[in-house]
């Protein structure tokens, strides 16, 4: 049987989750300079893809009762840098809930960057809040859970 029906013995194949009353996720991060892995300061991709894990994780959670697991990424974009001083605020939203899995969009912006060398104070910590945030990384991605009982 398909398209949500239900026999002796069979859950359905959806879930009674709909995405419209879920509120997306979000986490903000500092990034540290630890974690540049290039010239420029720049940090690699997979940085951000561990931050769509956590807010995944959390999604999981809130819908679920349980951490989930990440099963696949179908979409991934890397449309600006990423570098070690910005602040990232990374977002899950849930697109589609099946029995069990579950597809959630991503989407991780620079919201605050530190500047290259010193400020005209001499501080070497100056930094800037962006007016609009710019969108570093998109993705799409399939968490699964485990099989609803009751």
């Amino acid at each position: 049987m398909s398209g949500g029906s239900s026999g002796p013995g069979r859950r359905p194949e959806t879930s009674a989750i709909d995405p419209a009353d879920v509120a997306p996720v979000v986490h903000r991060r500092y990034v540290p300079y630890s974690h540049a892995h290039y010239a420029g300061d720049l940090v690699d991709g997979a940085y951000v893809l561990g931050l769509f894990g956590d807010v995944a994780t959390e999604m999981c959670i809130r819908t679920d009762g349980d951490e989930g697991l990440f099963a696949s990424y179908s979409d991934v974009q890397f449309l600006a840098p990423v570098r070690a001083g910005d602040v990232v605020e990374v977002e899950a939203s849930l697109q589609r809930a099946g029995r069990r899995s579950r597809e959630l969009r991503f989407v991780a912006r620079v919201v605050c960057r530190g500047r290259a060398g010193a400020a005209a104070d001499g501080s070497v910590g100056a930094a800037e809040v962006f007016p609009e945030p710019l969108v570093a990384t998109t993705a799409t991605g399939t968490v699964v859970v485990p099989v609803p009982t009751g």
